[in-house]
């Protein structure tokens, strides 16, 4: 017998979490269907700041705030941005007053998971395909063969979400940005000169079509991510299994930068990892499809220069469980509410972001960077 549910969420990352968990605790039961076999089967990445209108937003409509608040990074809001010679260009302490307190990923996702009844997610799920039955239903394929139906299909799969093509045609495309991430653990002991260099919270060391973007984590460790504007293909030239060989190729394009920043990677412990930076097009919507909708990065993927992605994320789960519980057992008016609010919304952080990875790298970087940050201030 096929398994129904009434609402069925793709994906177990920070915005399906919130989906799901606002919809909790307003009565209302929804199934969770994650690829991965565990919590635990991966890293979930470094540290988020989370925006007062969106992420914390998000975080208070779940009831998980004073929850959120206690696994704050204190100092995590200090700032430095160094030109490529490690002079500083501007300096930002951490005052304990600002808006976007950081937190570590794991840490917020497992704040969602442990806010949610057991069995709510299903692990080692990966859905291979969906169709629509009619009147609204969907039905959904998963790797081991196995199939459920349900009322109302919820695409939280992220960048090459499955459940994208039941309403959109559009696929992301490279922006001409590639990263290589680093980590340099215990950093404060070991590698005394990249602590510093870092500080206490976020550090941009910029120059023309490049830099060095890192943080520091709770642990104490720094994660780096080398940005390069670069062919799609670039990274097919570099042999990541030899970490000594992919730091010389990567650090060939920073040949004249001051040694103290090239050691984010010379230092770096264990291997490179690359990443390609994608995005949907700008202003990505669809028509209203009867019982399907989208939320983060499903829906409006876009480059991390706006430090949007999770906070939208969130705020879309949020503003998706309000939407079904205000219109109870009218399913497509509640989703045409929640995307009314959702397009224009993602469309200007979307084009945020476009923006600031122009500035980021533009042929006098930092200055732009530190313009935008003195407007701002």
């Amino acid at each position: 017998m096929t398994t129904h549910h009434p609402i069925a969420i793709i994906g177990a990352g920070l915005g399906g979490l919130v989906l799901a968990r606002v919809l909790h605790v307003r009565g209302i039961e929804a199934a969770v269907y994650e690829l991965d076999a565990s919590p635990s089967a991966r890293t979930q990445g470094g540290m988020l700041d989370m925006h007062e209108e969106s992420g914390q937003e998000a975080l208070r409509t779940a009831d998980l705030y004073e929850e959120f608040r206690a696994l704050v990074h204190p100092g995590g809001e200090a700032l430095r941005i160094l030109d490529k010679d490690a002079l500083v260009r501007m300096e930002q302490a951490d005052d304990g007053t600002g808006g976007r307190p950081e937190i570590d990923r794991g840490d917020l996702r497992g704040l969602l998971l442990g806010s949610l009844p057991e069995g709510t997610v299903r692990w080692s799920a990966k859905v291979t395909g969906a169709r629509p039955l009619g009147g609204g239903r969907h039905e959904v394929t998963l790797a081991d063969g196995s199939v459920f139906t349900t009322d109302l299909l919820v695409g939280a799969d992220g960048a090459w979400s499955r459940i994208r093509p039941l309403v959109s045609d559009a696929q992301p495309a490279y922006t001409g940005v590639s990263f290589v991430e680093a980590d340099l653990r215990d950093a404060d002991l070991r590698h005394p000169v990249s602590a510093e260099v870092v500080g206490g919270g976020m550090l941009f060391a910029l120059g023309a079509g490049r830099g060095f973007l890192a943080h520091r984590e709770t642990d104490g460790s720094l994660h780096v991510y080398t940005a390069l504007k670069a062919p799609e293909e670039w990274l097919d030239g570099i042999d990541f299994t030899d970490t000594e060989a992919s730091k010389e190729t990567v650090l060939e394009h920073f040949a004249d930068w001051d040694k103290s920043l090239r050691a984010l990677v010379s230092d770096a412990d264990g291997s490179l990892v690359p990443r390609r930076i994608h995005a949907l097009p700008v202003g990505h919507r669809w028509e209203r499809v009867p019982g399907v909708t989208l939320l983060g990065d499903a829906a409006h993927l876009m480059s991390p220069f706006a430090g949007e992605g999770a906070n939208l994320a969130m705020l879309d789960g949020a503003e998706l469980g309000l939407a079904l519980a205000a219109h109870p057992g009218a399913t497509e008016a509640a989703l045409a509410a929640y995307e009314e609010k959702l397009f224009p919304r993602s469309e200007h952080s979307a084009a945020e972001s476009a923006r600031n990875g122009v500035l980021l790298f533009r042929a006098d970087a930092p200055q732009g960077l530190v313009d935008a940050f003195a407007a701002w201030r």
